[in-house]
């Protein structure tokens, strides 16, 4: 009887039916990789570790309009009323040190994938390389997008609040609301593209940012320091990795490059701009579809 007891075994009833629901197909897997990515970055569902740097950034680079706000509440009314210490246009400029969030977050969004060995499985879904690209550069260009215009929100809703007529404000200010989102687009498109294509080239997370910030940094050192020589001329500048979106971003509120900017005076300056950035956009672009053309790649 004891025999019978001990072989006596749990039988479970396991059932298997088809999925029924809805099939979003390519679209929706792009779009699955794209909020994934986002979240990722952002340290959403990860520990708190991952959720400080993002959102300490974010309050950084907030303070200058914070600040800027203040100063005009405390002077209104007063004959240091309308002074500001940083422009709309200047302050798209402050967006550049981005460029340290992108170097950690390009990395953190696709170096695991290859790491890990999981860009077979990805792709056997029904997406492609380029899907995948697209996913990856549109969450990190959405987040440094996103992480632009807020401070320059704060900055233009404080500035109406404090002015003695929101409405005129608004009316007198109408051509900042195309302008920022352009300029700021602009330079998100670029610090993001070359940040992915950076990371894809290794598996490691910290390779692929230093790689990034050395890309950035040592071509600016370079320029500034053959622009300090003598003989050098103006157009060397567009060298400048780093500050070449800010050019564009002169072009996009003033019409022009800064007249007293490294490119002042230099003949055709805003289109030799827009052609390196173009360049280096293409580059960037080439590099994501040969990385990505096949899964192992």
């Amino acid at each position: 009887m004891t025999d019978a007891v001990s072989a006596v075994g749990a039988v479970y009833d396991r059932g298997y039916r088809p999925y029924d629901g809805i099939r979003r197909g390519r679209a929706g897997t792009v779009a699955a990789l794209y909020v994934a990515s986002i979240r990722r970055a952002l340290g959403i569902r990860r520990s708190w570790r991952q959720k400080v740097f993002p959102w300490v950034l974010l309050a950084i680079v907030t303070v200058p309009a914070v600040v800027n706000v203040g100063i005009g509440y405390v002077t209104r009314d007063t004959p240091a009323e309308g002074f500001s210490f940083i422009t709309y246009r200047e302050y798209v400029g402050v967006s550049s040190a981005l460029l340290l969030f992108v170097a950690l977050t390009a990395p953190d969004v696709v170096c695991p994938d290859r790491r890990h060995r999981v860009l077979s499985l990805i792709f056997a879904r029904p997406l492609v390389g380029h899907d995948y690209v697209l996913a990856k550069v549109g969450a990190v260009t959405t987040i440094v997008f996103g992480f632009s215009i807020l401070p320059q929100i704060v900055l233009f809703v404080g500035q109406m609040l404090v002015s003695d007529g929101a409405l005129d404000y608004l009316r007198d200010n109408a051509e900042v609301l195309w302008q920022v989102p352009v300029a700021a687009g602009l330079l998100a498109v670029y610090y993001a593209a070359i940040g992915v294509a950076v990371a894809s080239l290794t598996s490691r997370r910290i390779v692929g940012g230093v790689a990034l910030l050395a890309l950035a940094l040592v071509p600016s050192v370079i320029t500034g320091a053959i622009l300090g020589s003598d003989d050098a001329t103006g157009a060397v500048a567009v060298g400048n990795l780093l500050a070449l979106p800010l050019h564009l971003r002169d072009v996009v509120f003033l019409g022009h490059v800064d007249p007293d900017g490294p490119l002042g005076g230099v003949a055709g300056a805003g289109l030799m701009a827009a052609a390196v950035y173009t360049a280096v956009l293409v580059a960037a672009v080439t590099i994501l579809a040969v990385r990505y053309r096949e899964p192992d790649a």
